[in-house]
């Protein structure tokens, strides 16, 4: 048999190893790929994180360092740490809602933000992600599935500067963004809305790269615990997302070494 698909390769773990918290003095931690592993596996399938295989150690291990490492920022530190390769001067913006599984509460029954709303698919979340030309993506944020796409975006656009070329589709064609982003320098490739009266100057050549970030949502797709939210606290499952992201970052690179 060969090696799992959520299990990491040999390349990806040599991106990752170097960028996890160095071992501590005293008590030696448990095999941190085999730990890995196992939060990939339950990423990968969606299962409950007390399904995870014996093989990769007690499931309660996985979690507590899943979470641990999430309180502590590790797991931000890996997808800036990669995706921050990046260097070039197009970047598309986009949005896909997810929905929540039904043993998460409805919105109002607790007081953390757990980014869930009610939308047209329902109880859902939304992923709203800026890719570069690669489709790979920079920046990654999580709204309530009713959130406008356009008011969402203001927020995700430091990594904008002068010559950038950012491609949206008409939900974020918004009097209040488009000044935003002139104002970082950049010029936004928005398609107009059909009722606009002057419409702003639109490149259906340069437009058509926005499917990239249609592309980035699809493979998310396959990692089945971001297909579905499971997770009940929003921190949790946008960690999720960074490590699904991760693991595509890599996969670039790794086919050309």
């Amino acid at each position: 048999m060969g090696q799992p698909r959520y299990e990491l390769t040999d390349f990806e773990w040599s991106v990752i190893e170097p960028l996890l918290p160095s071992k501590p003095r005293g008590v030696p931690r448990v095999d941190d790929r085999r730990v890995l592993n196992g939060i990939y596996w339950r990423l990968r399938t969606g299962s409950p994180w007390a399904d995870i295989p014996e093989r990769y150690g007690p499931y309660t291990t996985c979690y507590n360092r899943f979470v641990r490492w999430r309180k502590a920022g590790v797991w931000d530190q890996l997808f800036y740490a990669v995706s921050r390769v990046y260097d070039g001067d197009v970047q598309m913006i986009g949005a896909n809602g997810k929905k929540g599984a039904r043993r998460i509460p409805p919105p109002g029954r607790e007081p953390d933000d757990r980014c869930m709303g009610r939308s047209r698919g329902g109880l859902t979340t939304k992923i709203h992600a800026l890719v570069d030309a690669r489709g790979l993506p920079i920046t990654l944020k999580l709204t309530p599935g009713q959130a406008h796409d356009g008011r969402s975006a203001a927020s995700m656009l430091d990594t904008l500067g002068g010559g950038d070329v950012p491609l949206a589709d008409r939900a974020y064609d918004s009097d209040a963004l488009r000044p935003r982003m002139a104002a970082r320098g950049a010029w936004a490739n928005i398609k107009p809305m059909p009722g606009r009266k002057r419409r702003p100057p639109f490149s259906a050549f340069l437009y058509r790269y926005r499917n990239l970030v249609e592309r980035f949502f699809s493979k998310l797709k396959h990692f089945r615990a971001v297909a579905t939210r499971f997770e009940k606290h929003s921190e949790n499952y946008l960690a999720l997302v960074k490590l699904a992201s991760a693991k595509n970052l890599d996969a670039p690179y790794e086919s050309v070494t």
